[in-house]
């Protein structure tokens, strides 16, 4: 009893000095809220990486002898890695990579790039991989598509892929910017059976041809009194007549082309999705931001980046959000402060009403923002963001904090 009158007459004695303190502590809780990243879910590294390889058209037995196995063999020596499962489809695998709780994933996931780049070599031709972590920024936190009725989806994909994405990818706290739907401009080479036939020539020495000598290679230097000047040999095809041009055998008779044998014509990269937007094909743009990242700013500095470059857009293309994650956190915000406010005006006013004190009534008024205040600041120094789940607890803590202060002022 002697413990509690103490501390109750030192509370006496310095109570405008507390009530000052509580009072910095509030202003200091208002400043955090400002400054915390808010996020729809908390900031988890989970120990787990993915790895997606991409094989063509290969049959599942194939892809387990000739891809599944040595990149799992090479996938084991990552260091910490504690197991490798895989799932083998046509054409595809994916691996799953699983390490302790407390593994750098950031390093983790350098080291696993690093295996599969050294098994590369001795996969068949054409093999892809990607290589991802797995934690909650693999989620979108803003989305939009791109539809038109005069341009065409090559048209929409090069707009997304090489006017768009890199000015939102320059947005501070934005990892990626994700392309899905649209066409690749490619050109094809329609062989005739007959001309090939006629002349003896193979469908393999015509991709032989068509891939010799692609590129720019530097092919060595001339050196003159003042200056040191480069060679290079550009062989890159352009367009369907260079392409028809290309030699694939030198005879007594002159030589013989692709055009000779073939017809190029343009087209696009085969594409086995279907994306629409309102009924209509659409290119989406999904925007990801970096793990610890604040989801309504980057939400909103997209937002202000595409209205501010609209002129980009041409005449015709409907840009449109269809996802918005900011949106879901700040409703999620304002439900929370709702039930925070309620809360505490209603504990306010039972309090008032039974005790007949205002002074009694006041302090519960203060301590509440006051805990509010420090738990925001504890949040800070633990390096913690504002998500559903720390907004939840916050709203549930409300009615714990006021029972305790009622059973104190009625102590």
């Amino acid at each position: 009893m002697r413990s509690y009158a103490a501390v109750a007459h030192f509370v006496l004695r310095h109570q405008r000095s507390l009530l000052f303190l509580l009072l910095v502590l509030v202003a200091g809780g208002v400043f955090t809220a400002l400054t915390l990243p808010v996020a729809l879910f908390p900031s988890l590294s989970f120990p787990r990486i993915v790895v997606a390889v991409d094989a063509g058209n290969r049959d599942a037995a194939q892809m387990v002898r000739s891809i599944t196995k040595p990149v799992e063999q090479a996938l084991r020596s990552v260091p910490g890695v504690q197991s490798v499962a895989s799932s083998t489809n046509r054409g595809s695998a994916d691996l799953d990579l699983r390490f302790a709780w407390g593994t750098d994933m950031a390093r983790a996931e350098l080291q696993t790039a690093a295996a599969m780049n050294s098994v590369l070599p001795s996969l068949p031709a054409g093999t892809a991989f990607r290589v991802h972590r797995e934690n909650p920024t693999r989620f979108p936190v803003i989305a939009y598509s791109l539809t038109s009725n005069s341009q065409s989806q090559t048209e929409l994909r090069t707009l997304a892929q090489y006017t768009l994405a890199p000015l939102l990818s320059s947005i501070p706290g934005v990892r990626q910017v994700q392309i899905q739907g649209g066409a690749l401009p490619e050109y094809h080479v329609l062989l005739n059976p007959e001309r090939l036939k006629a002349l003896n020539i193979t469908a393999q020495e015509v991709v032989t041809a068509l891939n010799s000598g692609q590129g720019q290679h530097a092919i060595g230097h001339l050196q003159t009194p003042n200056r040191l000047e480069l060679l290079l040999t550009d062989g890159r095809l352009r367009d369907a007549a260079e392409i028809g041009q290309v030699v694939i055998r030198h005879t007594a008779a002159g030589s013989v082309r692709v055009a000779d044998v073939a017809q190029v014509v343009h087209s696009t990269v085969p594409n086995y999705q279907r994306i629409t937007a309102d009924g209509k094909p659409a290119v989406l743009l999904m925007i990801k931001q970096q793990l610890g990242g604040n989801t309504v700013a980057i939400a909103h500095a997209v937002r202000a980046s595409l209205q501010d470059n609209a002129p980009l857009i041409p005449a015709g293309v409907v840009l449109k959000k269809w996802y918005d994650q900011s949106t879901l956190i700040v409703d999620s915000a304002k439900s929370v402060r709702d039930a925070i406010v309620l809360g505490v005006l209603f504990a306010i006013l039972i309090l008032f009403l039974f005790l007949k004190n205002g002074r009694v009534t006041l302090v519960a008024l203060l301590v509440v923002p006051a805990v509010l205040a420090s738990t925001l600041i504890l949040l800070k120094l633990f390096g913690l963001d504002f998500n559903i789940m720390t907004l939840g607890g916050m709203a549930a803590a409300v009615g714990l904090v006021i029972d305790d202060i009622i059973v104190m002022i009625e102590y």
